[in-house]
C-alpha cells in the first residue's frame, strides 16, 4: 500500500542550511530509496517562500491564469493542475531537475503537489492504524513540514477492517498531522462503506477520491464519482491524462529509453502498451496526436473533476501542460 501526501500553499518556513542537510543525510541513508530525497524538495523549494508572502488563490489566478477549484465539498482550495512526483522524481530526473520543476509550477500557480512514500517490504503496505500512523509520521520528517493537507489511502486494503482505517484517518486528522483525508483507486462502493463507518461512528469521511481519467478510462470519473460528489461531497483528483504516455504517441514506435514504461518496476506498463489492445488504441490515436496537448484541458471540463494530477520530466514539458488550460 502506498499514502500519497497532497501539499498545498500552507508552508513551513524556510529551513536552515543544517536541516537541509540532515534531510540528504536522512534520504541516504540505507535501505532509504532515492525518490524520498527529491520528494524532501517539496518543503526546502518551497519553504523558502513566508506564509505572509504567500498570495490568496485569487490573486494567484489573476498574476498567473491559474484556475482554482473546490476539493470536493471542503473548503481546500487547489489549483486545478496538480504536480505528480511519484515517478519521475528520484528516478526518472535528477535532483537539479526536480527543484526547477517544483520551483516554476508554483511560480506559474500551481499549489498542488502529490508524492508517495516508497515501501521495501510487505509489512510495511496497508491500510492499518499501525502503518498509517507510522508511515504518515515518517514522511512528514522527509518533508520537513509539520502536516500535508491531504493524505490519501492508496488501493482498499482487503485484510484491514474499514473501521480501522477511518479510525485512522481520523485520528492523523485530530492530531494535526493531515488537514483531510482522501482515497485513491478506491471503488464507488468501497468510498460509500467509509463514508457509512464515519457517520455511524461520529468520525472523519474522505474528501475526494483520486481516479485514473482519459479518452479510454472514463465511467468512473464520468458516471460514479458525481454521483457520489451530490451525495456524500466526494470530489475528483484525477491522474494519467495522457494514459501513461499512450495518447501521445511516445510508444508508438516501441518503448524508448528512460521513458515510465522502461524503468523498473513498470514491466505491467510495457506489456500493456505492447499488447494486441494498445496497439489498437495507438493506431486509433495517430490522427489525434494533435489534441494531446490539450488533454489536460479535456479533463477539466468536467466540472466533477476537481484537479489534474500531471507528471513533467522537463521544463517544456511543464509549461505546455500549464499553457493548455490557460
Amino acid at each position: 500500500m502506498q499514502v500519497s501526501f497532497v501539499c498545498t500553499d500552507h508552508r513551513a518556513v524556510s529551513r536552515s542550511a543544517e536541516d537541509r542537510l540532515m534531510s540528504r543525510q536522512i534520504a541516504n541513508s540505507p535501505g532509504t530509496k532515492s525518490k524520498f530525497r527529491t520528494v524532501a524538495m517539496v518543503a526546502r523549494s518551497l519553504g523558502q517562500l513566508s506564509v505572509q508572502n504567500l498570495p490568496a488563490s485569487s490573486d494567484q489566478s489573476i498574476r498567473t491564469g491559474m484556475k482554482y477549484r473546490n476539493l470536493g465539498k471542503s473548503g481546500l482550495r487547489v489549483s486545478c493542475l496538480g504536480l505528480g512526483t511519484w515517478v519521475t522524481f528520484g528516478g526518472q530526473i535528477s535532483d537539479e531537475m526536480a527543484e526547477e520543476l517544483l520551483t516554476l509550477a508554483y511560480d506559474n500557480g500551481i499549489n498542488l503537489f502529490d508524492t508517495a512514500e516508497a515501501f521495501q517490504a510487505e509489512t510495511e503496505r496497508g491500510l492499518s492504524r499501525k502503518h498509517i500512523i507510522e508511515g504518515l509520521r515518517a514522511s512528514l520528517e522527509r518533508l520537513q513540514l509539520e502536516y500535508v493537507d491531504v493524505v490519501f489511502a492508496n488501493r482498499p486494503d482487503p485484510n484491514t477492517p474499514m473501521e480501522e482505517t477511518v479510525r485512522a484517518m481520523t485520528h492523523v486528522i485530530n492530531q494535526g498531522m493531515a488537514m483531510y483525508w482522501g482515497t485513491s483507486r478506491w471503488s464507488a462502493m468501497e468510498i460509500m462503506e467509509a463514508y457509512s463507518v464515519a457517520r455511524q461512528f461520529n468520525l472523519i469521511p474522505p474528501i475526494c477520491e483520486q481516479a485514473e481519467y482519459h479518452m479510454f478510462q472514463r465511467e468512473k470519473v464520468e458516471v460514479q464519482l458525481p454521483e457520489l460528489f451530490h451525495k456524500i461531497g466526494v470530489g475528483a483528483m484525477t491522474w494519467s491524462p495522457l494514459a501513461c504516455g499512450i495518447i501521445s504517441g511516445k510508444y508508438t514506435s516501441g518503448v524508448p529509453p528512460y521513458s515510465r514504461a522502461s524503468l523498473k518496476g513498470y514491466q505491467w506498463m510495457k506489456d500493456k502498451i505492447m499488447s494486441e489492445e494498445g496497439r489498437r488504441q495507438q493506431a486509433k490515436l495517430k490522427e489525434l496526436q494533435a489534441i494531446a496537448e490539450r488533454l489536460g484541458s479535456w479533463c477539466l471540463r468536467n466540472d466533477a473533476v476537481n484537479s489534474v494530477l500531471l507528471g513533467a520530466s522537463s521544463v517544456d514539458q511543464l509549461m505546455e501542460n500549464i499553457g493548455a488550460i490557460q
